[in-house]
């Protein structure tokens, strides 16, 4: 067991009363799997991605990660539990404009403090492995749409995570991009271990996890 979430609840308050975001929602997820969220529009996928590792605050509920609770700790505490354990992938693909690719790369690991010359070694590595070693000194604009999914990709790797969390990885791409970048997630999840937590609408993305959870108003469904 990597991830553990217990009777987890978020609740929202409205003027109509509260609504359940997420409503006594429960999973056991193991290393190595490769996890696909779906549901429908507003059924808590995003948010229960967000409270996995405290981007959002649960209202009641338990999260364990390797056996240790994680969600009453302090928000310094998950920061720096996010810095170590996770790696993060947007549909957005949220590509700094005026950073060039390696530079984009290298920003998890300016966040741990590593020496700036392991940055950029780490870095062109992880670039080299995504198939974007010629494309180091381009600014984002200067890529595709796939390589600049591929830089998210490369970025979210570098500091070696043990959990990517994707929110619609592929919703800006079109269906020849989305398996080339599916088929990229699925050879970093059993090359490395990976253990990937994927938010997606797509059929095809859903048909590339070997553990699925189905959300419908807040919870789990079969």
């Amino acid at each position: 067991m990597i991830l553990k979430g217990i009777n987890i609840v978020k609740q929202y308050p409205h003027k109509g009363g509260l609504i359940n975001a997420l409503d006594n929602v429960s999973f056991t997820i193991n290393e190595g799997d490769f996890v696909t969220v779906t549901g429908p529009s507003g059924s808590g996928k995003s948010t229960l991605l967000l409270a996995l590792f405290g981007l959002i605050r649960l209202t009641s509920g338990i999260i364990v990660l390797h056996e240790k609770r994680i969600d009453n700790t302090p928000d310094w505490h998950l920061t720096e539990l996010r810095k170590k354990f996770a790696g993060y992938i947007l549909q957005s693909f949220a590509l700094i404009p005026y950073l060039t690719t390696i530079q984009n790369v290298m920003i998890p690991l300016a966040l741990e403090k590593v020496p700036g010359k392991e940055q950029y070694k780490r870095a062109a590595e992880i670039l080299d492995y995504v198939g974007l070693a010629d494309r180091m000194e381009h600014l984002p604009r200067e890529l595709s749409a796939g390589q600049q999914q591929r830089v998210a990709i490369a970025r979210s790797i570098v500091h070696r995570p043990q959990i990517i969390l994707a929110d619609e990885p592929t919703g800006n791409l079109d269906p020849a991009l989305s398996r080339e970048i599916l088929d990229f997630l699925q050879k970093i999840n059993r090359e490395n271990k990976i253990t990937i937590i994927m938010v997606t609408h797509s059929p095809l993305a859903a048909g590339y996890g070997t553990m699925k959870l189905h959300l419908n108003e807040g919870k789990i469904v079969a």
